[in-house]
């Protein structure tokens, strides 16, 4: 859930501590302090009367030094800030009850234990099932960890591992392609971790910052923006669905190589379950594409070769592999993976998405259990589209969990197409759905229930607004413009909230207003074109060149298009969501790849039959 949302939905008395930390980053001069100031500069300085979109905006810039708070937590050697940190970074934990995150953490601590009294045995035994180069990785790693940790005690101090060693410990664990979770055992078989009360870790956790907690609703939240905070902070570049995407590509050979590696007992593991232990290891992603699927001893351009496939072949991305040396092609895997994670669009639409997980619901018994146990959610978990999504899990990541078994048997059920990759033939067969939406996009905008029930669509009235609003993107977005969230969320303010913002890019931009009526004629001009006004002032404010306002709705009164015809302040057109839907589809039987936008400028009311004899030019 982002972190806007979040802020909407706790009190000011659950979101004072991250507050606070906030101002305390802010007042420290942090290096984006002049573009936090201009952030604040229309608001109270106080960051309790901010409204959340800012805050949002704040925390993005203060996201490094909000790191580094976090890392000097780890100095408390029994906070278990790594176990914690772990537990809600993994995908669907980022929205807990207070009383299934103290079952995780109870699960965590019993298998850590478990697994340290194992290490201690394999460590001292002279037929350990560890081979003899990672056992002695193994021991270095510990004795240095004793020495950090003991060295204290010895001189009459509180035994604790300092900043300096800590990053000496980090630099080693590196050296010796130690996992996360290779560290830690061998951490807590120094320090052996003490079950904590659940109370004091939401209360620990509250107050640094990484979650927040609704008394109330006994939910703890983590925020999106802070997910991918933390997860740099435990050196893991990307997120596990990515990470299980990239394993799926592999061949079994070089999933038991990675296996190998790290002592990762396969017996009685399948391909499936071999991948699902490889991502709970916490091996870095960087250090599996650079030697853990690599044979001892393969040259340089072979490995390069192997990823470049992974890209190629693998993830099946047509454009080529950027970069010279391995280091920047595994680099530049990552950063595609971290723009995917960035992306708010979730590739199909969200009627398509429940579609899809109603469907595979009903084909697969299995499914809901495998979901439920892949993302670690409980049992009264409900699986449809919104809550999914709130969890950041989008329809991709959910086909990703699936065997290959599990695909081709859901695609013989539904006879969709079988040849080529399995999951983007399902996404596919489901993006129907948002079609289905543009074609009835004129009865949402007169918000015709009935007919939209008719015609298989359903919806609450008190959602057709936004359900219009996101059509009319989708539409723009098809005839080829480029509807800038990212530039909307920044130029939104608590009183004018943009439906949508065309960029044309140079600062030219075109704002987009949508309005749902249920009676024939939208009449309300006065109202609107204040409004769009004030839309466009802000836009100017931020140094923005508004070429055009356009206002879509389902029909419109006489008198409100000769009230626009008058108005010159704001460059007003009219265009009516049927002339809209038909321009969409003379555009898609056209040979322009990207809509003239220049054919928008003339008319008050847009004449659809004018710009269709246009484009088929």
């Amino acid at each position: 859930m982002k972190l806007e949302k979040i802020l909407d939905s706790v009190n000011s008395l659950e979101k004072n501590s991250f507050l606070k930390i906030i101002d305390n980053i802010k007042s420290s001069n942090p290096k984006n302090s002049k573009e936090i100031d201009k952030i604040l500069s229309d608001s109270s300085d106080n960051l309790k009367s901010v409204d959340s979109i800012n805050i949002a905006k704040v925390f993005d810039l203060i996201k490094d030094e909000f790191a580094e708070t976090i890392k000097a937590e780890f100095i408390n050697t029994t906070s278990q800030l790594d176990i914690l940190i772990d537990i809600i970074i993994k995908d669907g934990n980022n929205i807990l009850k207070q009383d299934w995150f103290a079952r995780l953490y109870e699960k965590e601590i019993a298998k850590i234990k478990k697994r340290t009294k194992e290490l201690k045995i394999q460590l001292e035994s002279d037929k350990s099932e560890i081979s003899e180069t990672r056992k002695r990785d193994y021991l270095i790693y510990k004795a240095c960890v004793e020495t950090a940790y003991n060295n204290d005690y010895q001189n009459n101090r509180e035994s604790k591992i300092t900043d300096d060693e800590l990053s000496i410990l980090l630099t080693l664990t590196n050296q010796l392609d130690l996992s996360q979770e290779e560290v830690k055992l061998i951490n807590y078989l120094i320090i052996p971790p003490d079950k904590s009360d659940i109370e004091n870790i939401t209360t620990f956790l509250k107050n640094i910052g990484v979650i927040f907690y609704s008394r109330k609703n006994n939910l703890i939240y983590v925020a999106d923006e802070v997910v991918r905070v933390l997860r740099k902070v435990r050196k893991k570049e990307i997120a596990d669905k990515y990470y299980r995407r990239v394993l799926k590509t592999l061949k079994e050979s070089q999933i038991n190589l990675v296996c190998r590696k790290h002592s990762i007992d396969t017996k009685e593991l399948d391909y499936e379950l071999k991948i699902k232990q490889i991502i709970k290891e916490g091996i870095p992603f960087s250090t599996l594409l650079k030697n853990g699927i690599h044979k001892d001893g393969t040259n340089l351009t072979d490995r390069k070769k192997t990823i470049n496939d992974i890209w190629n072949k693998g993830l099946k991305i047509s454009s080529n592999l950027k970069g010279s040396t391995l280091e920047e092609k595994i680099e530049n895997i990552i950063s595609y993976f971290n723009e995917i994670e960035l992306d708010e669009k979730v590739g199909i639409s969200v009627e398509g998405y429940e579609k899809l997980l109603l469907e595979i619901n009903d084909e697969l018994k299995s499914f809901r259990k495998l979901v439920l146990t892949e993302f670690e959610m409980p049992e009264e978990t409900n699986l449809n589209s919104a809550t999914l999504l709130d969890f950041n899990i989008k329809p991709r990541d959910v086909l990703d969990i699936l065997s290959v078994e599990d695909l081709k048997s859901f695609i013989a059920a539904k006879e969709l197409k079988s040849r080529g990759d399995l999951v983007l033939n399902i996404l596919d067969a489901y993006k129907d759905a948002e079609n289905l939406l543009i074609e009835n996009y004129v009865a949402i905008g007169f918000r015709n229930l009935n007919l939209l029930k008719e015609n298989g669509i359903t919806i609450k009235e008190s959602e057709l607004g936004l359900k219009f609003e996101c059509i009319t993107q989708k539409i723009f977005e098809q005839l080829g413009f480029n509807v800038d969230e990212s530039l909307k969320k920044k130029l939104n303010t608590t009183k004018n909230k943009i439906d949508l913002v065309l960029n044309l890019g140079n600062n030219d931009v075109i704002i987009v207003e949508c309005k749902t009526i249920k009676e024939s004629g939208y009449n309300k001009f006065s109202s609107v074109s204040r409004q769009i006004k004030s839309y466009v002032d802000l836009a100017k404010k931020n140094g923005l060149n508004v070429v055009k306002s356009l206002l879509v709705a389902p029909d419109f009164s006489d008198d409100f298009v000769n009230d626009c015809d008058l108005e010159f302040e704001i460059n007003l057109s009219l265009i009516t969501a049927g002339s809209l839907v038909n321009i969409l589809e003379g555009f898609r039987e056209s040979k322009h790849k990207q809509f003239p936008y220049q054919l928008l400028m003339k008319d008050v009311l847009i004449k659809e039959e004018r710009i269709l004899k246009a484009i088929k030019k």
